[in-house]
């Protein structure tokens, strides 16, 4: 193990302590002197018996990926939201659910909690678990009309990652989406 100096544990801290900081001033809900330096000591204290380790190999953003992703993703809180909200009014109800399994092709624990958060946060899917180790993900997933619009959902939350590697993911986590997307074109 080896121990990660001074200089780069602080460059990986401040953010963070910034964030912190911030969030104190927001829960108090106005800004003060005192507000700002009772955050600043909160989140020291926070950070030195809390440590975290930085995410290896840092975040990359892609501006016009990201705006593609978010775009899709606002698209898909109204669409989902709209049609779990008319099966929960309807008269007949919710009739079909289904549990499913998805195998992510991204490695990066960073983006495999992005998937996993952009998946259930929309409505209609929920993330059951997370199988770090395999990258296999289970949802539980609602409204569902037949095993077509299963496989449709699945295949979904696989675009859901793509569009992630490709906003925040590193050079390799693109070109290892990419050999896989070349895997599986060829037959």
């Amino acid at each position: 193990m080896s121990v990660e100096p001074a200089a780069t544990r602080l460059r990986h801290q401040v953010p963070l302590l910034a964030w912190l900081v911030l969030v104190w001033m927001l829960l108090w809900g106005t800004w003060s002197w005192a507000n700002l330096l009772s955050g600043l000591a909160v989140g020291l204290t926070v950070l030195v018996l809390l440590p975290l380790p930085h995410v290896v190999g840092g975040v990359r953003l892609r501006p016009l990926p990201v705006l593609l992703f978010l775009g899709h993703f606002v698209t898909d809180l109204v669409v989902s939201g709209a049609e779990v909200a008319w099966q929960a009014l309807r008269p007949q109800g919710l009739r079909r659910t289904a549990i499913v399994q998805v195998q992510l092709r991204a490695d990066s624990d960073l983006l495999l909690t992005m998937v996993a958060e952009a998946t259930s946060l929309v409505p209609g899917s929920l993330v059951l678990d997370l199988d770090r180790d395999q990258r296999v993900m289970t949802l539980h997933l609602l409204p569902v009309r037949d095993r077509d619009d299963v496989e449709r959902k699945r295949a979904h939350v696989l675009v859901v990652e793509e569009r992630l590697v490709l906003a925040f993911g590193s050079a390799d986590d693109v070109a290892a989406l990419e050999r896989d997307r070349a895997e599986v074109a060829a037959p």
